[in-house]
Parts: structure tokens; sequence; C-alpha cells
């Protein structure tokens, strides 16, 4: 888990192919907010925003990436989804499929002493970019709890 400019974000896969669930908290004061608010023609308080708006992003072998907001997330959903991936980890019964609405499936299987992933993103309506399917290569299960648990805790 890391923090994406002071927002909650939850990160699944490496450094190179991944799907990243932010909320993004833009601080006015940080001289590139600043600059790009500047080259928008708005204040910097207004560029930066609430703080609220959650976003999809991936990156697919550390070359092809993309993202887009998704509009009415709330905390509550978000933590739905990762609570319900934190219950399937387990791998109980065997592989599983967590979704994020209609936007995100993510697939799950056992991969030794962790767990690998297949993500299939779509796109909302009106986002011009195609669906993408991710082969998000194995991660260690036991930090991704860790990562889940310290997700949710952001969220509180």
């Amino acid at each position: 888990m890391s923090t994406a400019m002071g927002g909650p974000a939850l990160f699944i896969g490496t450094d190179t192919t991944y799907v990243a669930l932010v909320r993004p908290r833009l601080d006015p004061a940080d001289p590139e907010v600043r600059e790009a608010a500047e080259q928008a023609g708005v204040s910097p308080e207004e560029f930066a925003g609430p703080g609220t708006v959650w976003a999809l992003m991936w990156e697919q072998d550390g070359v092809d990436g993309g993202g887009f907001e998704l509009a009415g997330l709330r905390d509550a959903e978000a933590e739905d989804f990762a609570d319900r991936l934190l219950a399937e980890l387990s791998f109980e019964s065997g592989p599983f499929t967590v979704g994020a609405g209609e936007v995100l499936d993510l697939r799950a299987h056992p991969a030794g002493g962790g767990c690998r992933f297949t993500a299939v993103v779509t796109p909302p309506e009106g986002e011009e970019q195609d669906p993408v399917t991710l082969e998000i290569p194995a991660v260690d299960a036991d930090a991704l709890r860790a990562d889940l648990e310290d997700f949710r805790r952001s969220l509180a």
C-alpha cells in the first residue's frame, strides 16, 4: 500500500504490471500543482480539488498504461472491494474473481506462496480507451494481505 499524493491507494501487482485503485489528494502548495493550475488558468485550490474522486490506473510491462476516474465511487465501495479480496486470498474455494463494479474483474490464482492475477479493465462509457487484460505476475499473498489492511485503515 502506498499513498497517492496523500490519499489512499491500493496497488495490486509489480512495479511494471499492476492495477491501482487510488484517491489522490493534491497539495495546492506543491510547486508542480501550482504550475499546472497556472497553466490551466485556475487557482491551485480549484485545481487540487477536494480529493474525493477515485481513479483506476494500470500499467502493463512498464510501457502501456492508462486510467480513468471512477465518478461516484464512495469510500465504502472501495473498502468493500478490499474486504472481499482479503476474504478470498486464502484460496479455500480455489481460484476466485472479485469485481469492482463494471470496470474491474480481478481473477486470482494461487502461485506457490503467493498469487497471480488476471485483471480485466473495462473503461466506463464515454472513455476513449479500449478494455484491457493484464496478466499480473505472482505477488506475495502475505504482503498483499498487509497492503489490504493498510488500505482499509487509510479509509477510516
